[in-house]
């Protein structure tokens, strides 16, 4: 059995002294417990929101989060603004920055892209 030291305070157990070689084994399953509650954490957090690396690193890069998305898909302009009921051209406006689009414009192309709205700003 090993020694651990009691520390008292006002005739109360204060701090409680223990080997190293116990600590090393403790401290282990202390951690474990951590990382096991920060998944739980996780896990009742997640909204289901994914965004792809590629897109991210795209985005990141300077990309515009529509045709980030849309390279991702795989679409052509043509194809994206024929599955969100658009034109090519605005499309193109769009991913350059030269127009923005109304919020039903961009929930149209989320729709299309199989991307949250919140992505796309």
């Amino acid at each position: 059995m090993t020694e651990v030291q009691v520390i008292q305070k006002d005739g109360k157990p204060a701090f409680y002294v223990v080997p190293a070689d116990i600590w090393d084994k403790v401290r282990s399953v202390i951690e474990d417990a951590d990382d096991v509650a920060a998944f739980d954490r996780a896990v009742a957090n997640d909204d289901g929101d994914r965004i792809p690396a590629e897109v991210a690193f795209a985005i990141a890069g300077g990309a515009n989060p529509v045709k980030a998305w849309r390279e991702y898909r795989g679409f052509s302009q043509e194809a994206l603004a024929d599955a969100a009921g658009l034109s090519k051209p605005f499309i193109s406006q769009i991913e350059r920055g030269k127009r923005s689009g109304t919020t039903e414009t961009l929930k149209k192309l989320a729709a299309a892209l199989s991307a949250h709205l919140d992505t796309l700003v």
